[in-house]
């Protein structure tokens, strides 16, 4: 019985995560919701995209930002490189570069390039972290290792 239901729950995730792709979010919705009150950080991340954008329903950023949360909170280095947006950009949460940087380092440990550059362009220019261009050009070097 428990194949079944995993078998059911990756079939689920699979479906809503191809509607996601192919942009029917109202369909991808209704499939990942379930899901992502259960705690899965893929669809978590996907429904807090569909509300940060009101893609398939209404914009709401308190919902976006608490799945891009609970995603990241999960170790999904996608949503913790979209959690460092939200706060580099106040987007969703109240504007905090210092928090961006930790979220970006984070995704970066996890192999995320975009991250790891991202990580560098904070250390150049001194936003959210004391300006060091030692570790920016260490960021962008490891940036580049992951490509």
């Amino acid at each position: 019985m428990s194949n079944e239901k995993l078998t059911d729950e990756q079939m689920a995730l699979s479906s809503g995560l191809a509607a996601f792709e192919s942009k029917h979010f109202a369909d991808a919705n209704n499939l990942l919701a379930p899901l992502a009150d259960a705690g899965n950080a893929a669809a978590q991340h996907r429904c807090a995209i569909m509300y940060q954008n009101g893609l398939g329903l209404v914009k709401n950023e308190l919902k976006a930002f608490e799945w891009m949360k609970a995603s990241a909170d999960q170790g999904y280095p996608v949503a913790m490189h979209g959690i460092g947006f939200m706060y580099m950009q106040g987007e969703c949460a109240q504007k905090n570069e210092a928090e961006a940087a930790k979220w970006f380092e984070k995704a970066a440990d996890a192999g995320l390039a975009g991250s790891a550059m991202t990580l560098g362009l904070m250390y150049e220019n001194g936003q959210g972290v004391a300006q060091d261009m030692d570790k920016a050009r260490e960021w962008y070097s490891k940036s580049e290792q992951m490509d």
